[in-house]
Formats: structure tokens, C-alpha cells, sequence
């Protein structure tokens, strides 16, 4: 058991006080469980999610748990007060959740015995804040209030976000039968679903067709062809392609009917006697341009007219996803004035935010499993003689395949170091060069080439990254025989542990 958790989990106990008499690294293990026990009675209950580790089904059908919070620690905030963000919203700087996820991650550091071997014990884990997905909500409905919620199930299938955005009353946006499956296990109304992938398995139409989900997207003639064999009564919207340019995953590649196709679509639509209900479009996920909404929302008003030159009256516009936690206030303040300035009130609107709900949600802790020291070149001021190459317990293969599928630049930050906890400690003079990599056999499996941290890490040592919720967990794969990184829960808002309270009774 890890010594170092004591000043530190003393210190989170009683912030204005700091005890510097337990910084001594030779304080009993049984203190420190002691400290533990109290800090999960003092703030929350952890949970681990074996979703990873079982079946889709056996993960769906996973009881719900208890995530329990005190009330000084967190309230129920006023809906009807004036949204207090900063227009970045940086997490580091006002995260109300981050209390939480310190006891978390040192809950969990303190249970373990990395130096000794212990089986799993230097396993990479989540800690995942579900009150922060409450938060984004609260300032997606302030901000948006037109605009309907559908979760991206894709961004990040976990059990306990996908059940608290459904007892929050978001819809879903399912890419296939087993995020229908998921979502409609949950007792979500059917009409809450959206088929939101245009090119579509036969299997998976029938049975979104036998489980009443209507709503669902097509971008060419094929698609219209084969839901007229499979699913004729089928609600139909027409993704349409946009200038997704300005964004971390340009998404126009692959789907989006560019618009000189979309007339004769909707002709073949109608020959073919099926019911186009609305239009659709995605910028590209991670769009940091609020004028590609606005264009998009042109374009998808053009294709509204040339339904209506055809017999159509459309009644849903879906803007798609690509929103982002950094500039999020300011891509609402244009699309909301876009949308009603081009779509009377009696267009039902909806969107498919995925990472913005999720990204800042969830922490992941990686141990130092192996370092190789290597000698830097001379006449590089400022740096120490040598430079690190950390090994650490999940890679590229694994929770960080977002550095390869979704472009992300994970930093990584010293969790703890010398029997000293340090999440969220100040960087310092960080002219320690290293590189961090994963686990695996595989030269590719580069986590930061190159990185700048305070300290000269060792083997046993932890590291921490933030931002870590969206295309993570859900894409990762167990290569060379390595663990996928397991969730831990706290929560930080009341109104969260009191759903999940109702949920699990």
C-alpha cells in the first residue's frame, strides 16, 4: 500500500490546514486505510464498471449503483439563474467536480501495492465525474434552449452516462442495433432514437423496424432502395454533405449528400412512397468554426424548400454534433440565432452532442511500468543531462486510440512522484524531457513523443490525463494480452445522485 496518499489525503480532508507532520513517508498502512474509509464516507462511494469486461448485454443489464455525495460538497444548482461559465469553460481552473476526482484517484492509489507485485495492481483506471455530464446539460439547455439533446452513443456507450442522460430526458443518437439495443433497455421512448448512420446494415434496420425506432438518416439512392424493402414506414432524414473543414474529424468524406443530389433524392423518395420528415447534416466532430453551423443551417434550409417543391412538409431539423466544451457559448450565440432565423418555431430541432458531454468527464490515472534513460545531446540549454522514456500501463491500443482515430494530443501530468501526491499541483520548472509510450510490443503505440514534465519519474510512479471521455474506453482493445482501463464513479452534483438514486431503487 502506497504511503505517499497520507499528506495528501490529510491535506484534501482539511484544505485550510495543511499537516505537515504527515508528510513523512513512514506512516502505518492502517492509518492510511483509516484515512481512505474516511474520505469515501466524507465525500463518495466509489463503484467500479465491469462494463468492459463483460458482454454488451451483460453490460446493459448491469444494475445500476449507488453514487452518493454530501451536501456540503455539492447542491443542486438554480436553473433559473444566469449561467456563471467562462466563456473556455476550462476544466482545470472551474471544475466544482475536482475535489471529488483527487479522493477518487487517491482512494484508489492508497488500496494499491504497486512495488510488491500485486496482481492488477498497476493497472490503468478512469475516474468518471457524472455530476460534470450533469453540468453540461444544465448549460446546454440554458444556452440552446431550442435545441434537443440526442447523445452520440458512439462518443462513449458507459452504462451510468447513458443512464443519467435518460432519466435527464436527452434523446440518443444510435449508430447501430446494439446502441438501439442499450438505449431502449433503459426504457427510453422510442421516438427519443435517431438512426443517425446513413449507410446501414439490413440486420439493423429490421430490427430498429420491429422495435418501432423510425427516426433514421440516408444520403443516397441505395439507402432509400433498401429501406422500402425493410422498413417502408421508416421517418426519414436526409443527411446532407457540409463544409466540415474546421474540424478535428471531418466526417464529409464518407457521408453527406452534396447538394445537387439532394432534389433528385427527394424525387426518388417520394416515387418510392416513403416519408421524408427532415434534413441532417454534422460539421465534423470538434468543429472550433461557429460559421460552419451557420452555413449549414443555409444549406439545410435550401433543401427544406426543395422538399416543399416535391410534396414534402419537413417538420425536423437535426444540426448533428461536432460541439466542443472549450467554445461551446460561442457556436450557441450563432447557431441559435441561425436556426430561428431560417426555421419557423414549429420545426422541431435536435442535435448530436457526444464529447461535449463527456470529454471533461473522466480521468485517467496510467502507471510507470518500465523507464529507459536516455542521454540528451549536448549544447541543449536549459535541459537536464538526461531525457526519460516512461512505459506505462494503457497505450494507443488501448484508452489512448484517440490519439490515432479522434486526433487528440493527451498531456500527460504527474499524478504521484517520491511518496508524494501531486494531481493538480502546479507544474512547476518542468524541463525534465521525456517520452511517454503504452505497453504493447508495437513501435506505434507513442502516447507523447515528446513531453516536459518536473520530475524525473521511476518505475511505480503515476501519471495522470484529463479530458479522457470521449472515444476512449469504448475503442479500446485488449492487443498483446493487456487489460482494458476499468471506470471508477463519483459524483459531484446533487441532482445527479438524486436521479441515480431513483434509478437504482
Amino acid at each position: 500500500m502506497a504511503n505517499y496518499a497520507l499528506a495528501s489525503f490529510a491535506d484534501s480532508l482539511k484544505p485550510p490546514h495543511r499537516l505537515a507532520h504527515l508528510q513523512s513517508r513512514n506512516i502505518l498502512c492502517s492509518k492510511a486505510q483509516q484515512l481512505v474509509l474516511l474520505a469515501n464516507r466524507s465525500s463518495q462511494t466509489l463503484f467500479v464498471n465491469p462494463q468492459l469486461e463483460m458482454s454488451p448485454s451483460a453490460a446493459v443489464a448491469m444494475s445500476p449503483a449507488i453514487i452518493e455525495t454530501t451536501n456540503h460538497l455539492a447542491s443542486s444548482p438554480n436553473l433559473g439563474a444566469p449561467i456563471v461559465l467562462p466563456q473556455s469553460h476550462k476544466q482545470r481552473v472551474s471544475n466544482p467536480g475536482r475535489a471529488f476526482v483527487r479522493n477518487a484517484l487517491l482512494s484508489h492509489l492508497a488500496a494499491m501495492d504497486v512495488d510488491a507485485g500485486v496482481s492488477d495492481s498497476e493497472n490503468g483506471f478512469f475516474v468518471a465525474d457524472v455530476g460534470e455530464v450533469y453540468r453540461q446539460h444544465l448549460r446546454w439547455k440554458r444556452n440552446l434552449p431550442r435545441v434537443e439533446p440526442f447523445y452520440a452513443v458512439k462518443c462513449n456507450p458507459d452504462p451510468q452516462v447513458v443512464r443519467l442522460l435518460a432519466s435527464l430526458g436527452t434523446g440518443f443518437d444510435c449508430a447501430s442495433k446494439a446502441e438501439i439495443q442499450q438505449v431502449l433497455s433503459l426504457g427510453v421512448p422510442e421516438n427519443k432514437i435517431i438512426y443517425a448512420n446513413p449507410c446501414k446494415a439490413a440486420s439493423h434496420i429490421k430490427f430498429a423496424a420491429n422495435n418501432g425506432v423510425r427516426m433514421m438518416t440516408f444520403d443516397n439512392a441505395d439507402e432509400l432502395h433498401k429501406i422500402k424493402r425493410l422498413y417502408p414506414g421508416a421517418s426519414l432524414l436526409l443527411r446532407i454533405l457540409t463544409d466540415d473543414s474546421k474540424s478535428l474529424c471531418q466526417l464529409g468524406l464518407k457521408f453527406g449528400a452534396p447538394l445537387d443530389t439532394t432534389l433528385p433524392l427527394l424525387k426518388l423518395a417520394k416515387e418510392l412512397e416513403l416519408d421524408i420528415v427532415g434534413v441532417s447534416f454534422h460539421v465534423g466532430s470538434g468543429s472550433w468554426d461557429p460559421s460552419a453551423f451557420v452555413d449549414a443551417v443555409e444549406r439545410a434550409r435550401c433543401v427544406f424548400d426543395e422538399a416543399a417543391s416535391v410534396g414534402y412538409d419537413l417538420k425536423l431539423l437535426d444540426v448533428g454534433g461536432g460541439f466542443g466544451h472549450d467554445n461551446f457559448e460561442t457556436i450557441a450565440a450563432v447557431l441559435g440565432p441561425a436556426i430561428d432565423q431560417h426555421f419557423p418555431s414549429t420545426i422541431r430541432v435536435i442535435a448530436e452532442p457526444g464529447r461535449y458531454y463527456v470529454a471533461n468527464a473522466f480521468t485517467l490515472a496510467v502507471n510507470i511500468i518500465a523507464r529507459r534513460t536516455v542521454a540528451n545531446q549536448e549544447g541543449e540549454a536549459g535541459l537536464a543531462d538526461k531525457s526519460y522514456m516512461y512505459y506505462v500501463s494503457d497505450g494507443v491500443y488501448g484508452s489512448f486510440n484517440c490519439i490515432l482515430f479522434d486526433h487528440q494530443h493527451p498531456v500527460p501530468r504527474v499524478l504521484a512522484h517520491d511518496g508524494r501526491f501531486l494531481y493538480n499541483e502546479a507544474r512547476g520548472d518542468s524541463s525534465v524531457r521525456c517520452s511517454v509510450w503504452g505497453p504493447t510490443c508495437d513501435s506505434l503505440d507513442c502516447i507523447s513523443e515528446e513531453s516536459f514534465l518536473p520530475y524525473a519519474l521511476d518505475v511505480g510512479d503515476w501519471l495522470y490525463f484529463e479530458e479522457m471521455g470521449a472515444y476512449t474506453g469504448c475503442a479500446a482493445s485488449r492487443f498483446n494480452g493487456f487489460p482494458i482501463s476499468r471506470v471508477q464513479y463519483v459524483n459531484s452534483e446533487k441532482g445527479a445522485e438524486e436521479m441515480m438514486k431513483a434509478l437504482s431503487a
